[in-house]
């Protein structure tokens, strides 16, 4: 049996290993962001939907979910793709960037969700807020799955198997 200050000692070397520089995160949010913004918005414009405040606020959400998802979809990706060979990372790239991407812009549309309706809840911290809080939170992360992710189609996705092409390319 491996004794624990080894096993600790291999996770941390992999953490840092993992840890992407801060002008990769940077740069790599601003232009993950910029892609998902322009993703939504060409989107939203062909689909003639709603009004031009609308239409900016949600490529905004958008853009703001890219922004937070690319530096830890980044990391994850790096964490599984540590020393193996480019086509686990093109996978883990691939797999990491969408679940962040689709998570954090999930995370942030549920808290704008939840502000609409926090009139009707509950005062904060009892067990009628918590249930009404998490219950709200999974039903506007489960309409921006059903109905969000649809705008991310064909711009996002054509930018997340660039992003991974590019990941594995860097891992080599």
């Amino acid at each position: 049996m491996t004794p624990l200050p080894v096993i600790r000692g291999r996770v941390l070397g992999r953490i840092r290993k993992a840890l992407p520089s801060p002008g990769a995160a940077v740069c790599g949010a601003l232009l993950w962001a910029a892609a998902m913004g322009a993703s939504a918005l060409v989107n939203l414009l062909l689909d003639d939907w709603e009004t031009p405040a609308r239409i900016r606020f949600v490529s905004l959400l958008y853009a703001a979910g890219g922004a937070l998802a690319f530096p830890v979809g980044l990391f994850l990706a790096r964490f599984v793709s540590v020393g193996r060979h480019w086509e686990v990372a093109l996978a883990a790239a691939f797999v990491c960037l969408l679940a962040a991407t689709i998570g954090f812009t999930g995370g942030l549309f549920a808290l704008h969700y939840r502000s609409y309706y926090v009139q009707w809840h509950a005062p904060p911290l009892t067990i009628a807020w918590s249930i009404q809080f998490v219950h709200t939170v999974a039903t506007a992360f489960y309409q921006f799955v059903v109905l969000g992710i649809r705008l991310y189609f064909p711009l996002g996705f054509i930018a997340l198997a660039l992003a991974s092409i590019w990941f594995a390319w860097r891992q080599r």
